[in-house]
């Protein structure tokens, strides 16, 4: 009988995830389940709202990716109605987006993955001085990396560790055989850590500049809420521009001089990675970072496409609106759909939650019934993997120069081959590279925002279509973005000025989908297959793998409502 391995709750992620793995006689995964085991049914509560709220609803979905969902709503809205942005709103609205992915991608290597890699217990053997210089081998324009910087933070770990509460660090696999990074190494990585815990809450006042506040920074249908007036106290002035543009050259020493190094230097150590947790091998990218509005595909920063079957040499076209191509599935999902449906397009999606699992607590789950609270979906039928290596990789395939520059130098620095972005550690390494483009397009955006303030532009929005008298009785649009995990889109279905139907399929419903009705694996399932694990008993591996997504279930697993009044009950127990 095959070992059952069980990780609930996967830790270090946003939500509520649960995978069971089961193992051959050789301690390798054979066949492997994602269930996304929460659900808040946010379709449901839209329905018959203002769509001019809708935002400010979607937004609240998470706390981490807080931004996006805000946008991918103002977009559908807006689509819907055929309302066109005012050029300073796009460039805020992308300025907003880089802020959130730079952040994010940081705090993603250093407070939710780096400790698959980094042996924070190993660091207490490390020798100070070897640790600094080490630190400035592989950052040299990294400002701390003294003998007396890392002595003092051994000692204050050293304490940590005696004191016998370990806080954020409790209850991982310290001294697992499967850790490689010498104690300097480690040491180093700790420093970082915690400098990078002070620093990303220096970025994201971008977004209390731009937006009020963060988390949940303001939107608005036609624009941004964001008064600019250079000379006034009570607007965003050059005052306030200059301390952005400052933020973002901070990023820039951040991403340059400590992240890409620091990852270059771990996955230096785990080349063997590069043939593990490849997966699907399908890739999928919206695209974003419009410079022509947001109607002009081509001029995506971020390219739109599809890769199958790993072939690079082919970008394939995708239409978010056909029918044919996007579609979600329940096959395995605690969800009915109409009699005879067995797959819908979000416009004409449902959200009617059945659960039909096990009575909590359980020990495991059926892999052949229904097992998550996450839809399936497929595009033209397949499971997609999406997020920054998707990105990567169509950025790549497409031709453009900036990612094959940056792919191409990181493959060499560490000599692996290209089939070395089809793993875990490709997935790891292209969430690196794709920052550092992210941070000179941020001081890009804020470049140009500055020349069209200089020219005289000041307008943030557009409330022509303000007032429903100005909408058609019934409209439908969709609105996309890539998310730091991947790509995001909202369909709206708009009637007599409320919202009709709602549908939101986001990175973590492609990624941590379970099996379809053909019984093909989502992107997590894939990615586990055939991973060997050295302690079944402490899964490091399993974790390495997963994280390399950066999962997102509460995005994922969309009830009161705003009196507190009861919307729905889901029965469990």
């Amino acid at each position: 009988m095959a070992t059952r391995v069980v990780v609930d709750p996967v830790t270090r992620i946003e939500g509520h995830l649960r995978v069971e793995a089961m193992l051959d006689e050789r301690g390798v995964i054979k066949d492997a389940m994602s269930s996304g085991t929460m659900w808040r049914g946010l379709e449901v509560i839209l329905k018959g709202r203002d769509p001019r709220d809708a935002w400010a609803f979607c937004e609240r979905i998470c706390g981490v990716c807080t931004t996006v969902h805000a946008l991918a709503s103002v977009r559908a809205v807006e689509n819907a109605l055929d309302v066109k942005v005012p050029p300073n709103a796009e460039i805020i609205r992308n300025i907003m987006f880089l802020t959130q992915q730079v952040q994010d991608h940081v705090i993603h290597f250093y407070h939710l993955h780096a400790l698959d890699w980094v042996d924070i217990v190993s660091a207490l053997k490390a020798d100070p001085a070897a640790t600094s210089a080490l630190a400035q081998k592989v950052s040299p324009s990294w400002p701390l990396a003294s003998t007396g910087y890392f002595k003092d933070l051994a000692g204050t770990l050293k304490k940590f560790v005696d004191s016998g509460q370990l806080g954020l660090f409790q209850n991982a696999y310290w001294g697992h055989p499967a850790y490689k990074l010498p104690p300097e190494a480690n040491l180093m990585a700790v420093a970082h850590y915690l400098e990078a815990l002070k620093w990303q809450k220096e970025i994201i006042k971008i977004h209390t500049i731009f937006g009020g506040k963060n988390p949940h920074p303001n939107y608005l249908v036609g624009g941004m809420a964001s008064a600019i007036s250079m000379q006034s106290d009570n607007a965003i002035n050059m005052e306030r521009l200059n301390y952005v543009k400052g933020l973002i050259q901070d990023a820039m020493q951040v991403v340059e001089n400590m992240y890409i190094p620091d990852l270059l230097a771990v996955a230096s150590f785990y080349t063997d990675w590069a043939a593990i947790g490849g997966g699907l091998g399908n890739y999928m990218s919206y695209g974003d970072i419009p410079q022509n509005g947001i109607g002009d595909v081509s001029q995506f920063r971020m390219p739109r496409g599809v890769i199958l079957n790993k072939n690079l040499s082919e970008v394939l076209p995708l239409d978010l609106t056909d029918a044919g191509q996007v579609q979600e599935e329940v096959a395995h999902s605690w969800y009915e759909y109409p009699e005879g449906k067995g797959a819908l397009h979000p416009w004409d999606g449902v959200t009617v939650p059945k659960y039909s699992g096990p009575k909590p607590p359980y020990k495991q789950l059926d892999e052949n019934a229904k097992y998550s609270w996450l839809k399936a979906p497929r595009w033209k039928g397949n499971a997609m993997e999406v997020g920054p290596l998707a990105r990567m990789l169509v950025g790549f395939a497409s031709g453009k120069t900036e990612y094959k520059d940056v792919v191409t130098e990181a493959l060499g620095a560490l000599k692996v081959p290209a089939t070395a972005l089809f793993s875990t550690l490709g997935r790891t390494a292209a969430r690196g590279l794709e920052t550092k483009l992210c941070v000179h397009w941020l001081m890009a955006e804020y470049d140009k925002l500055i020349a069209n303030l200089k020219a005289g532009d000041s307008a943030t929005a557009d409330t022509a279509r303000w007032e429903p008298s100005t909408w058609p009785a019934e409209a439908k649009g969709y609105g996309f973005t890539e998310a730091p995990r991947g790509a995001l889109a909202h369909w709206i279905h708009i009637k007599n000025a409320k919202i009709e139907n709602y549908q939101i399929v986001v990175p973590s419903t492609w990624n941590a989908s379970p099996k379809d009705s053909k019984g093909q694996h989502g992107a997590y399932e894939s990615a586990l297959l055939n991973t060997p694990l050295a302690d079944p008993k402490r899964p490091l591996e399993i974790l390495r793998t997963i994280h390399s997504f950066d999962p997102c279930l509460a995005c994922a697993s969309h009830v009161f409502g705003p009196n507190g009044e009861k919307l729905a009950e889901i029965k469990v127990r």
